[in-house]
């Protein structure tokens, strides 16, 4: 007679594990016999190795940087040109030929990295490295945003005032362009930390990936940009009286909620160098004065960089430090816009009254501090 183990190691099997068991032999009573069946407990299929991401290096990060440099420089001179040449009635500009071909050298370097990993062994999908598949989205948009744009100016017309900067087909250029240069940022972001606290030269392609983002926002909503259009100099209108005033405070929210979104993301993810923001502050702010001749103001945005610095240095923001961070958050557009109000009442002089003129400063530090809260949450306490 055969017992239910014999009878489970006579089953055909795949592959599985051989487990020793004992069994009792039915030909020699009183006696033990030592069997040695496999049992279907399981099945055991070969592992697969998961395919390898290509990551890029640092070479590869500053080919990117220097070369959206080129396509955002293309994108201020193309801003210039339609501030300070009022007729301008073609698609075919000396700046337009900078932003394009900036385009085309960024293009290509994605590319060639494209198909030299593919060539290395790596599939289509992960062979452009970390960080970089968007930039590739990104330059697909910015090709067809480029023929659209052409084509609306055939039929359209070439766009004036706030017009040019809320073209449909602009809005396609601005949001291929962001993918594009936002490569190095996302490349930095999905690295493993090397230390608690990096250089400001590891982490300098990243902070100028975030600082183009940050100048190409700002460019976009340039109408409503205090380093662009200083309303606190303009005196009340009779017809609108509110008119200068309001617009006035919220292009101060405006680009406070826009500067202290790069600047606390980048703070969720790093602790900053020295030099980090004064880098971004000077470089953002700075090109915003190229559209407007505004140039006084480049010192106040190295100023406030600098400052935001030291805060940086002194408070030690993070996502441990919450209450350094919430000072933080409201100090820094506080300091920006106190500088900026400091040397509009030496140099021009201020039609705003004392009131409206802290107020202000007050509101934006307000709204860099309740956008902290979107970056580090409040602590929740649950009761059980």
């Amino acid at each position: 007679m055969e017992t239910p183990i014999e009878r489970a190691g006579t089953q055909p099997m795949r592959r599985s594990a051989r487990t020793t068991l004992v069994s009792l032999s039915t030909e020699t009573p009183g006696e033990l016999e030592i069997t040695q069946p496999t049992l279907p407990l399981m099945s055991i299929e070969p592992a697969v190795a998961p395919a390898r991401k290509t990551v890029g290096g640092r070479f590869f990060d500053w080919l990117i940087v220097i070369t959206s440099a080129w396509l955002t420089g293309g994108l201020f001179l193309d801003g210039w040109a339609h501030a300070h040449i009022p007729r301008l009635e073609t698609f075919f500009t000396p700046w337009h030929a900078v932003l394009y071909s900036g385009f085309l050298a960024v293009a290509l370097c994605h590319i060639v990295a494209l198909v030299v990993y593919h060539r290395r062994g790596r599939a289509w999908r992960q062979a452009m490295p970390v960080g970089y598949g968007l930039s590739l989205l990104g330059i697909i948009i910015f090709a067809l945003g480029g023929i659209g744009d052409l084509t609306w100016h055939v039929l359209f017309g070439i766009e004036k005032g706030v017009s040019a900067l809320l073209s449909p087909t602009h809005l396609i250029l601005a949001l291929g362009g962001t993918l594009i240069i936002q490569g190095p940022f996302r490349a930095a972001w999905a690295r493993p930390n090397r230390t608690s606290r990096p250089s400001l030269a590891s982490l300098l392609p990243m902070i100028l990936s975030q600082t183009m983002l940050l100048s190409v926002f700002a460019f976009f909503s340039q109408f409503i940009h205090p380093f662009v259009y200083a309303w606190s100099a303009v005196p009340a209108s009779a017809v609108l009286p509110f008119y200068g005033q309001a617009l006035g405070v919220a292009s101060i929210e405006l680009q406070t909620a826009l500067m202290m979104g790069c600047i606390l993301l980048m703070l969720r993810r790093w602790r900053l160098p020295f030099g980090a923001l004064t880098l971004v502050l000077t470089i953002s702010l700075s090109l915003m004065t190229v559209l407007s001749n505004h140039y006084w103001l480049i010192p106040v945005a190295l100023l406030a960089g600098l400052s935001a610095d030291l805060l940086l240095w002194w408070l030690e923001p993070s996502t441990q430090r919450v209450l350094e961070l919430r000072i933080f958050a409201f100090a820094v557009p506080v300091i920006l816009f106190m500088l900026y109000f400091l040397a509009a009442a030496l140099l021009w002089g201020i039609a705003w009254t004392i009131h409206l003129t802290l107020g202000s400063v007050v509101m934006s530090g307000i709204v860099g501090l309740l956008l902290s809260y979107a970056f580090v949450h409040p602590h929740i306490s649950i009761d059980r």
